[in-house]
């Protein structure tokens, strides 16, 4: 017991852990598969403490639109905003920088963008028109207007996409959109 007691305190001394990789090395890890794999990327920012950003994971690992997405994405995850007081949160590495170069440091949470293998963007979630108020970051797509603009984002950035799959997807959050 002793021993024990030991290790727990040697334990509690240990710093938290951090996040294994950086956002530049999730990055060019999820490229790389992208353009081996002849697919697009997926950018998910987004914070623990948010509904909306669970709500999106939700949606990415269900077993109906989980691989519809897989089969056109490979989804590259980044932490941001953590509270500074939570111990067991953190930010990935670079990934505010990250978000900030792909202009959504105001964006909220989630902040999605669609990228072509190379990094390059291809579509961002700030809805152009269509939702309240136009020119907003739509998070998770809950309203109409929201899921309209996710759809418009799927159709360019996975042209491929079938229509089966586009109303699979379109069913699931029409469904589940609502907060």
């Amino acid at each position: 017991m002793k021993h024990a007691s030991m290790l727990l305190m040697v334990l509690a001394l240990l710093p938290l852990p951090v996040h294994a990789q950086s956002a530049q090395q999730i990055l060019t890890q999820a490229e790389s598969q992208a353009a081996s794999e002849h697919k697009n990327v997926l950018l998910v920012f987004s914070a623990s403490w948010c509904i909306p950003c669970h709500m999106f994971e939700t949606f990415l690992t269900d077993r109906k639109t989980g691989p519809i997405i897989a089969a056109q994405f490979v989804v590259a995850r980044f932490d941001v905003g953590e509270r500074k007081d939570d111990k067991k949160h953190t930010d990935t590495p670079g990934a505010v920088d990250l978000r900030a170069s792909l202009k959504g440091n105001d964006a909220g949470y989630p902040f999605l963008v669609m990228a072509d293998a190379a990094g390059q963007p291809i579509v961002n979630s700030f809805c152009p028109s269509g939702c309240k108020p136009a020119g907003e970051n739509i998070g998770y797509p809950a309203t109409p207007g929201e899921i309209d603009w996710f759809m418009q984002m799927l159709h360019q950035s996975a042209p491929s996409i079938s229509a089966k799959d586009t109303k699979t997807i379109r069913a699931w959050l029409d469904a589940h959109g609502h907060i």
